[in-house]
């Protein structure tokens, strides 16, 4: 009798959709189109050191509930009319979390938050959102975590991050060489920052991997490399590397391995401690070591949501508090306002001056 060999501990396998047959069903807009590239040059122009601007990429910690989206994204499209003379404002969307060991992994992969695991509809959820965004003006940054998602959603994204857990990986390090926008790698969770410089150094090149095509079918993907790949400190091992020391530091090691010095600095994580009262803080550290001459940093992330802190998913999901994140812990959108009305006010008149002292 024969062995029974495949699939052993697999339940069903169930056919999605493929990108193409999505992207028709949920088109992008000529509007929303505009916004991502757009905010895509725009920040190439900040890397290249073409614009003195920083860019901010603010948001939720992760989106679960579609209404208080875009309830906040009408505040920050606001909010980035007033600052837009100094600070660039992408909105954080983050549809999938890694977990360290189990837990909700996000909007694509559980939508309904119920383990049901409707992946088909997280991603129509997800682009639908994506979309609008796009019409309001608003460009829009992820985390490219699935190998397969990003040909499903990364045309509307002017922003990607490789988070801390996967920027060690061949995997996403060769998926990132072919993303059409620039990107983020995080330090490793040890806060060491070797791993996200060999990843750097990684992404520019060309390769050749297995992926999907648009039809949804597997396919030799390769790359030309992609040139817009930074460095973003998050700290690690509970200790922050946000401060002028560290940064000199990772400015030498970026020197060293040949790889322009563009920093971002994320203000939460261990940056924070995980306390979102300190993301402030960082911020206005960020602000001072720019009017006291860092000529690298080029941008920064918040964690930020309608409401304080964050709240566990209930069993009963009609018990959610709206507003507050279901992941980490965020600032309020109050506290986000006044924090980068006060690092706009402060680094108005000093950010051309930085720029016009690189010589450009």
């Amino acid at each position: 009798m024969p062995h029974s060999l495949e699939n052993i501990n697999v339940i069903s396998q169930d056919v999605l959709l493929t990108p193409v047959q999505l992207k028709r069903e949920i088109p992008a807009s000529e509007l929303a189109q505009s916004t991502v590239a757009a905010g895509r040059q725009t920040l190439c122009n900040i890397l290249d050191g073409k614009d003195h601007r920083l860019f901010v990429v603010v948001g939720p910690c992760s989106i679960h509930d579609l209404d208080a989206a875009r309830e906040y994204a009408g505040k920050l499209r606001q909010l980035a009319r007033q600052v837009e003379d100094t600070l660039v404002l992408v909105m954080r969307v983050y549809f999938e979390k890694p977990r360290t060991t189990v837990g909700w992994k996000g909007l694509i992969n559980d939508p309904y938050m119920d383990d049901s695991f409707r992946i088909d509809e997280g991603l129509r959820m997800g682009r639908r959102l994506l979309v609008e965004l796009g019409e309001l003006g608003l460009p829009t940054a992820t985390e490219a975590l699935d190998p397969i998602t990003p040909q499903y959603l990364q045309d509307l994204i002017a922003w990607s991050a490789i988070g801390a857990r996967t920027t060690e990986s061949q995997t996403h390090r060769e998926m990132s060489s072919g993303l059409s926008m620039p990107i983020g790698f995080k330090n490793g969770t040890d806060g060491g920052l070797e791993v996200a410089i060999n990843a750097l150094k990684s992404v520019k090149h060309p390769h050749s991997f297995l992926g999907i095509n648009p039809e949804g079918q597997v396919s030799v993907i390769r790359t030309r490399g992609n040139r817009y790949g930074h460095i973003v400190l998050r700290g690690g091992n509970d200790r922050p590397n946000y401060d002028s020391v560290c940064i000199a530091i990772c400015e030498q090691q970026l020197a060293k391995a040949r790889i322009p010095a563009n920093i971002m600095v994320d203000c939460s994580h261990a940056n924070s401690n995980k306390d979102p009262a300190l993301q402030p803080l960082v911020l206005e550290d960020i602000t001072h070591q720019i009017q006291e001459g860092n000529q690298s940093i080029i941008g920064v992330m918040l964690e930020s949501n309608l409401e304080w802190g964050n709240q566990p998913i209930p069993a009963d999901l009609t018990q959610l508090k709206r507003g507050v994140s279901v992941t980490d812990a965020c600032v309020d959108w109050k506290t986000t306002e006044e924090a980068l009305l006060l690092m706009r006010r402060r680094l108005v008149d000093h950010l051309p001056q930085r720029r016009r002292s690189l010589g450009s």
